[in-house]
């Protein structure tokens, strides 16, 4: 059974009057960008939105400056990014992505206003026991912090990257709605939350009056569907949570470029992944990824380009974060906008990939 995305009796999270544009590019006809209401809210967000932990890891600041604007420039003016942003490489502290982030708003005057902005709080950003957390004291250091590094004097979109068993929820989002209330802070959203803590969250803000998540970031593609699907799907459509699926292409194994049997491509981020490692042993990742290349063969697109236009006809979801480190593959991901997805096409990709279980 498929469920368009209208079909929640919802209101809808994209705006069809939005989608009929064309768009008409001189290197490539690529349609206008899509965009959708973030979950109940009334901000609008691409249908893709710019994820941003690659740069100052894999894409060094002239790279990611050229991605940036090109994103810009297509329409995408939803981007996310993390206070820790990669200080799990050496020598990398953090803040790095937002620092680069703030220095290319520096130089594109004007563009702070059309810019979507989203970033996370909750991991390590220091060695001290309260550079850490959900507590009301880490929030306002971080976030004061990654306001400077972004340049800004607010946040669109700020979210809590993991839960914090040790904070209770009230205070955390006490600590959010000071910050709403200051003006400093649009909206707040969650990422990486189980079912239950999403709905405890929410009835803390009912309880307390103060402002509540509009979103949430979980981990959602092709081959990892049912921790999604299972229990947060049902929340998020009940309270009209927008959801903004993160690591869309598992971490670019639904591109179709690792395969079983094949070694992998040298420098690639398989080498060192092994959740990637994990899906190419996996005999149902497997299936999965035949019959998605399959179809995007009989639809003379790409395994990415389907992988995504499947994310997108999914119900609740607002937009779809991409992790491009270069212009060729950010056009891909783009050209997703171009997929169109009959009813009997997203009925094969349920038949490979219903109930991926992994954990």
């Amino acid at each position: 059974m498929i469920r368009m995305s209208a079909g929640l009796g919802l209101i809808p999270s994209w705006d069809e009057s939005l989608m009929h544009h064309e768009y008409r590019g001189k290197s490539m006809e690529l349609k206008k960008m899509e965009y959708r209401r973030l979950g109940r809210s009334g901000m609008k967000v691409s249908a893709l939105c710019m994820g941003t932990m690659q740069f100052g890891w894999t894409a060094d600041e002239n790279e990611s400056f050229r991605v940036l604007d090109i994103a810009f420039e297509r329409g995408i003016n939803f981007m996310d990014t993390a206070n820790i942003y990669s200080n799990w490489v050496d020598g990398n502290p953090g803040g790095v992505s937002e620092a680069i982030i703030g220095k290319w708003l520096r130089k594109r005057k004007g563009r702070r206003e059309k810019i979507i902005l989203a970033t996370k709080v909750r991991g390590s950003m220091g060695d001290a026991p309260n550079d850490e957390g959900l507590s009301r004291r880490h929030i306002q250091q971080a976030f004061k912090k990654s306001l400077t590094r972004l340049g800004t004097d607010y946040i669109d979109l700020y979210q809590l990257h993991w839960p914090d068993e040790n904070t209770p929820i009230e205070e955390t989002l006490r600590s959010l709605d000071d910050l709403i209330r200051q003006g400093f802070v649009r909206y707040i959203g969650c990422s990486n939350f189980k079912a239950w803590q999403l709905v405890q969250a929410l009835w803390a803000s009912d309880k307390y009056n103060l402002a509540s998540f509009v979103s949430i970031q979980p981990r959602y593609n092709l081959v990892h569907r049912d921790e999604y699907e299972r229990d947060l799907e049902g929340v998020c459509a009940q309270y009209g949570i927008g959801v903004i699926p993160y690591s869309p292409l598992a971490g670019g194994y639904l591109t179709g470029k690792y395969r079983q049997g094949e070694g992998l491509p040298q420098g690639s981020r398989a080498e060192t992944s092994g959740r990637i490692q994990t899906y190419i042993a996996d005999d149902r990742s497997n299936a999965v990824l035949t019959g998605l290349v399959q179809l995007s063969k009989e639809k003379e697109s790409t395994p990415s380009r389907v992988a995504l236009g499947w994310l997108l006809s999914r119900p609740g979801v607002s937009s779809a974060i991409i992790g491009p480190k270069t212009e060729g593959q950010l056009m891909d991901n783009l050209a997703c906008l171009d997929v169109r997805l009959a009813s009997d096409d997203l009925a094969r990709l349920d038949d490979v990939s219903a109930g991926s279980h992994h954990h």
